[in-house]
């Protein structure tokens, strides 16, 4: 399911100061590149999440760039697995990725890059908040068995074009991710995706949680002197 990085893919390792910790990240940068998208691991997940991974390279492939970060330092990651705690700690997550988020503002080779956030499990609350916190700079956002419903207050301040994708069988999730919809006021789709459970493990699952980022990213992550205006309510679906 892993797809090489095309050879002109430029891929570094970087380190991203967000308030008094250093962030380890996979920054990978597809020639001509035309956005950028910050992951958001999930609960007890990190930047080597194969999922998250797969995701990233369908996007690279369609000429986004992607940046993977740990959201947690290893110290942090060590209670985490012992307590799980952290994951579920909106604020500290969010807070880190807004750093993410303003450094990618500063770097010289995605500064002019519209951003977009990806966010797993708790990590779609998490990039919710963040684009609030950064309505400039956030152009779309997309969350994958995600819990939305986590951002809370921060939902009606979201202005970023907003995916919501759910499998069929996560019953809970789903009524979560309704129930954050009705506070989000931007523009709103939710795609069920039928037959898959919490983490998109059924054949062929997660290759339509890609397509459907993908299609997302490049239908709302146009350059930043482009602009355009959103359309705003929400949407709900089965994808097929």
């Amino acid at each position: 399911m892993d797809r090489t990085p095309a050879p002109n893919d430029e891929v570094r390792s970087v380190s991203i100061n967000a308030g008094p910790v250093s962030l380890e990240g996979d920054l990978t940068l597809p020639p001509g590149a035309h956005g950028v998208v910050l992951f958001a691991h999930g609960s007890g997940s990190s930047r080597h999440s194969p999922r998250n991974r797969y995701v990233a390279q369908v996007l690279q492939q369609a000429g986004l760039a992607t940046l993977l970060i740990d959201l947690l330092t290893e110290e942090e990651e060590a209670v985490d697995l012992r307590t799980a705690q952290l994951r579920f700690d909106i604020g500290l997550l969010a807070e880190r990725l807004v750093g993410a988020t303003d450094w990618l503002g500063q770097n010289p080779d995605t500064a002019s890059l519209r951003l977009g956030y990806f966010g797993a499990s708790t990590g779609g609350g998490a990039a919710l908040v963040a684009a609030a916190e950064r309505p400039e700079a956030a152009g779309a956002v997309v969350s994958r068995g995600g819990r939305p419903d986590l951002a809370g207050s921060a939902l009606p301040r979201v202005q970023a074009p907003t995916l919501l994708i759910v499998g069929g069988n996560d019953a809970p999730v789903i009524a979560l991710n309704r129930q954050a919809m009705a506070e989000l006021r931007a523009e709103t789709r939710l795609e069920i995706v039928p037959g898959a459970t919490h983490l998109f493990e059924e054949p062929g699952a997660l290759e339509q949680v890609a397509q459907l980022a993908r299609d997302w990213f490049l239908g709302h992550l146009q350059p930043i002197e482009a602009g355009r205006e959103r359309a705003s309510g929400a949407t709900e679906r089965r994808a097929t």
